[in-house]
């Protein structure tokens, strides 16, 4: 009942978002719905009824994204019916506001639709794009049908002038976009007096799911491809996954450009073109931009075909990594450079030869075990993850019967560390938050976004890595079990960790996505009170676990008693925590059915209103101790006997 209140309740803030969407700087852009580009697949769906049944699913899922986030432009969704699964993806320019971007949408569902029975389409206008595929297309950017829009009439401003410039200012957007949070920048260049005065503005977007290496080679063919307009008064170029546009007319406020010199290199190309073009003269200039021109295409990266991107049936496999090199990055596997110990074997930080810092991780499997029998398969699998909140396989070794990952290295460690360990307190709240999102993120990803749902079935902190800029990567999914057809089925072996694992799994073994739901809500409640889910507190009402405490306090309305001491009050917004802890409340249910999905969770976390309308229900509370025999709490690949655990089921109220 809750999960449908919930889908109700996200399509339903249409007379609040109309009322309040004026843009920050008081004006409301046009939707900008000139046709750049529309395309049809020439291959129909296999089933037409639940491929447009999916179609309007996931277009109503994008409409509500964008109407419960004030300032989101993005939005993708998937639904299947039976073996019918359908990819979609919307994108507006962020200039626009959320009025103008449900606008251009409403301009891009009506166009795409003439596509009828096409298993894929896509639609581009100025102020957004719209796709929807039957096969995954997140991460794609360049793709045959990619182009430019160049203007009919010539700059009025001096054409020499007017092309330095302009060449300047793209090749700058170029550079800086793929290195932006976001993958979006906007920028307003002057023109000098002398050159006729004026501005050039100028933006640059990709796909929020692209990676940043896409990002840039989208945006070196749009550039390719741009510089042909000037000396045009405008122009666009765009492809499967970017788009950039520049005109010397105004097409966002002056009050939406984005600084970029910090994201450029110092001393780089785009600064010689500012001294050129105010030295030579015009025939000089246009002589060296054509001899430029060449040279850029000369260099333009090849295409990829459509036939080459990565499909459900289409994997590729992982690179394969001598054993006698991981033995040297690793200096014989050497106790010094050992990060840590898994369920799944070891963890060592390893140098290869050509400098690259990576972490080597040798398995445990057992001569008879089902993984090493799968492991070719599955590492097959699993090398084609990826997303922006999960730890890259990078690679395998097989040698005798050992079997060794190469994964990408985090320099900061888990995220355990920053609650438990040596750097317990340092993180304040919007690096919790962002956490907490970026894994969600994750784990919405790998339950609903891959194209074979994958359950990790043991989050928590010390499967939490994180970047440089502390962005959540999830950990050790790399031999996570799959879900077979049925979506759910008995688990003969646990596999996870007391204190994190659903009541569901750890007593019955029933195994499905909601498992992790349960484990993210307890890695949650570590996160915002920086306790340790098997910590047991002693007051008044005597011995309690963390989950026990934080149900005991949210009937009180105290939410905000659970809160890290390390945290400042005054630099968190008390209602957004204790709107997390409850999301947290409802992941740890004690029904699975009543858990939301993760990508409900993600919208959850960004939705500023609908809490108030779902009310968690109790959950499962651990009665006794989660302790193995050692004293340490069991992990992955631990058999049930070597721990007790008791759990109560409250009952229904």
């Amino acid at each position: 009942m809750q999960m449908l209140q919930l889908k109700f309740l996200l399509a339903i803030t249409l007379t609040l978002w109309w009322w309040s969407d004026i843009n920050h700087h008081g004006a409301v852009a046009a939707p900008q719905t000139k046709l750049l580009n529309a395309g049809c697949s020439t291959y129909n769906a296999s089933n037409l009824r639940s491929f447009h049944a999916n179609i309007n699913d996931t277009f109503s899922d994008l409409r509500a994204e964008i109407r419960n986030q004030s300032n989101n432009h993005f939005a993708t969704s998937q639904k299947a019916r039976g073996e019918v699964i359908t990819f979609t993806m919307l994108q507006c320019r962020n200039y626009l506001s959320r009025k103008d971007c449900l606008a251009c949408f409403d301009a891009a569902d009506k166009k795409i639709r003439n596509c009828s029975a096409a298993n894929g389409a896509r639609v581009i206008y100025d102020g957004c794009f719209l796709r929807y595929e039957s096969e995954r297309f997140y991460d794609q950017t360049n793709e045959q049908g990619g182009g430019v829009s160049c203007g009919n009439r010539t700059a009025a401003k001096d054409v020499s002038a007017f092309g330095a410039a302009g060449i300047q200012a793209l090749m700058d957007l170029q550079i800086a976009t793929p290195k932006i949070k976001g993958f979006y920048a906007a920028t307003k260049t002057m023109l000098a007096p002398g050159g006729g005065g004026g501005a050039i503005y100028a933006v640059a977007q990709c796909v929020e799911t692209a990676t940043e290496t896409n990002c840039l080679s989208c945006l070196t063919v749009g550039f390719n491809n741009l510089q042909t307009c000037l000396p045009k008064s405008d122009g666009r170029a765009f492809d499967a996954g970017c788009f950039m546009r520049y005109s010397e007319t105004p097409f966002f406020a002056d009050n939406q450009s984005i600084d970029i010199k910090p994201y450029l290199k110092e001393g780089g190309s785009s600064k010689k073109w500012v001294i050129i073009g105010g030295v030579v003269g015009g025939v000089a200039l246009l002589l060296i931009l054509l001899a430029f021109f060449a040279w850029r295409r000369f260099r333009k990266p090849k295409r990829v075909p459509r036939g080459n991107i990565l499909g459900a049936t289409e994997l590729r496999g992982p690179s394969n990594y001598k054993y006698s090199d991981l033995k040297s990055a690793t200096k014989n596997f050497s106790d010094e450079n050992k990060l840590g110990e898994g369920g799944f074997g070891d963890v060592y930080k390893g140098t290869l030869k050509n400098g690259k810092i990576v972490a080597v991780k040798k398995l445990v499997l057992g001569k008879s075990s089902k993984m090493e029998d799968d492991f070719e398969s599955e590492v097959k699998l699993i090398s084609n993850v990826h997303h922006r909140n999960l730890v890259r396989l990078l690679g395998c070794c097989s040698k005798g019967e050992e079997r060794i990952l190469v994964y990408e290295y985090m320099e900061n460690s888990s995220l355990d560390k920053f609650l438990f360990g040596d750097k317990k307190g340092s993180l304040n709240w919007k690096q919790r938050y962002d956490i907490i999102l970026g894994t969600a993120r994750g784990l919405a990803y790998l339950h609903e976004e891959f194209h074979i749902s994958i359950i990790h079935r043991d989050i928590k902190t010390s499967n939490i890595l994180l970047s440089d800029e502390l962005q959540a990567k999830i950990a050790d999914f790399g031999l996570a079990r799959l879900l077979p057809g049925d979506q759910s089925h008995l688990s003969t072996r646990f596999a996870g960790t007391l204190g994190y694992t659903a009541p569901e799994y750890a007593i019955h073994g029933q195994l499905s996505e909601k498992a992790d739901t349960y484990s993210f809500g307890i890695v949650v409640l570590e996160i915002i009170s920086g306790r340790k889910s098997t910590e047991v507190k002693v007051d008044d009402d005597g011995h309690e676990y963390l989950l026990q405490r934080t149900w005991k306090l949210h009937e009180r309305g105290m939410h905000l008693e659970l809160v890290d001491k390390a945290l400042d009050p005054d630099e968190y917004d008390g209602e957004e925590v204790k709107k997390t802890i409850e999301i947290a409340l409802m992941c740890t249910q004690a029904s699975a059915a009543m858990r939301p999905t993760m990508s409900e969770v993600v919208v959850l976390l960004q939705s500023k209103s609908l809490m108030d309308h779902l009310q968690p229900t109790m959950p499962v509370f651990v009665d006794t101790n989660l302790r193995s025999r050692d004293g340490h709490s069991t992990s992955t690949g631990s058999s049930m006997s070597n721990a007790t655990a008791s759990f109560t089921i409250p009952s229904a109220r």
